[in-house]
């Protein structure tokens, strides 16, 4: 499952945080992110209907993006979101109960971290990578060092406040990619806002 996901990292290493998304909205602006060339979205599950909303993305963007959903708090939510159509878990924080459940339910998972004893913990427990949350307390030369004595194929997204502008100093320091929450998406956005914004981001990587 982790070549699934380092091949859409390839193609664009952003991650599309849609909280707040409303099942209605969910077809307009996974478009608009997939015409931006965004190829991984992931629906909070503390957004309304979020199952609903999953489904519909995975549903007609099929193999144009690998859909999931974040702040997975229950391993028992993994199952739901597999029979959604779902493919990826994204969670705040490391819970070896909830990892487990998602390699067995052949599903990608990418845990949250804090600390490199928490990051080498979910990698043992089998995550296909590390989601680090906050990034406002994870800056570049925290990165850097994280880097030095992880496994170097480690997967590293910095995820909290990221802005195009921030994005340059965090890929020198070792970042694989990045989630982005506010600054891409807010339920008040429309789908053409977002791929305005969406356009930013890829531009500051250099992609378009």
């Amino acid at each position: 499952m982790s070549a699934e996901l380092r091949n859409a990292l390839a193609e664009l290493p952003l991650v599309a945080i849609l909280r707040g998304l409303a099942p209605e909205n969910a077809l307009a602006v996974g478009q608009a992110l997939v015409d931006a060339g965004f190829r991984i979205i992931e629906v909070p599950l503390n957004s309304p209907r979020p199952f609903a909303s999953i489904g519909t993305l995975a549903r007609e963007l099929g193999p144009r993006a690998l859909v999931g959903a974040g702040t997975v708090l229950r391993a028992d939510d993994v199952v739901r979101v597999r029979e959604a159509g779902g493919q990826l878990i994204v969670m705040p924080h490391g819970d070896p109960a909830i990892i487990k459940a998602t390699k067995s339910a052949r599903l990608i998972c990418m845990a949250g971290v804090a600390t490199p004893t928490e990051g080498f913990a979910a990698l043992a427990a089998g995550t296909d990578a590390l989601k680090l949350f906050p990034a406002e307390a994870i800056p570049p030369a925290v990165v850097k060092a994280w880097r030095a004595v992880l496994p170097p194929e480690t997967l590293l997204l910095p995820v909290g406040g990221i802005t195009p502008e921030r994005m340059a100093d965090y890929l020198a320091a070792g970042a694989s990619g990045f989630g982005l929450g506010s600054a891409l998406f807010t339920p008040a956005l429309t789908a053409a806002d977002v791929q305005q914004k969406a356009a930013a981001f890829v531009a500051a990587l250099g992609k378009r």
